[in-house]
């Protein structure tokens, strides 16, 4: 069971620019209650020279999965895109509150909504897929996929952060996930020159998906 919406402790986040984004943290709750390394990292990696330092955002219709606290959307469209924030049901009520909390940040627009994985879908591609730390549970892995894939178009890039844990069977659900995304998109891996010069490490990976182009024969 959730933790009251009041039980948070806030995260400042500095932006490059030197605006400070706060990020209410559940006190107790499962693992999208709080912002982990990865998200941090995809945050500043947002900001860098790959993205124009942030302008490249304006105006890009943006969906981040598994968004838990809603930190990745939230920082995107402080950057002007316009960004749906998604997750299960019990975490509406913290997404909103960072979305609002933010209000005054976002210069495009952000809304939260429910989004059950291979169960919902939001009815349209968009041209960006978000996601951080989303590849904790097996079961999760195949409707994960399946959803990310109902939002993409040929057009649309997606950005898998995640951190790589060697612990119990964590390693295998990064190959199993990997398969599954390999088996419909091309993958490039981001290198560390190109993330931020402060908020990257060796064990953090930021990977770029976008569908295969498949041509027919005969």
């Amino acid at each position: 069971m959730s933790a009251p919406i009041d039980n948070t402790f806030i995260r400042d986040l500095e932006m490059k620019n030197g605006e400070q984004i706060k990020i209410h943290q559940l006190e107790v709750g499962d693992v999208g209650c709080v912002v982990w390394d990865a998200a941090l990292v995809m945050c500043r990696y947002i900001e860098t020279g790959d993205f124009d330092g942030g302008n490249s955002w304006r105006g890009l219709d943006v969906v981040e999965v598994g968004a838990g606290t809603g930190v990745l959307g939230v920082y995107a469209a402080a950057y002007g895109a316009n960004v749906t924030v998604t997750d299960l049901p019990e975490f509406l009520p913290l997404m909103n509150l960072n979305i609002d909390t933010n209000r005054h940040h976002i210069t495009g627009t952000a809304v939260a909504e429910s989004l059950k994985w291979g169960e919902e879908s939001l009815g349209r591609t968009v041209d960006c897929v978000l996601m951080a730390d989303c590849i904790y549970y097996d079961k999760s892995l195949g409707p994960l996929v399946e959803t990310v894939c109902s939002l993409c178009s040929d057009k649309t890039t997606v950005f898998c952060c995640y951190e790589q844990r060697t612990t119990g069977n964590k390693p295998e659900l990064e190959r199993k996930f990997l398969e599954l995304m390999l088996e419909k998109f091309d993958v490039e891996d981001i290198p560390l020159e190109r993330q931020d010069s402060l908020f990257r490490s060796e064990d953090i990976l930021i990977k770029r998906f976008w569908k295969k182009t498949f041509t027919e024969v005969g």
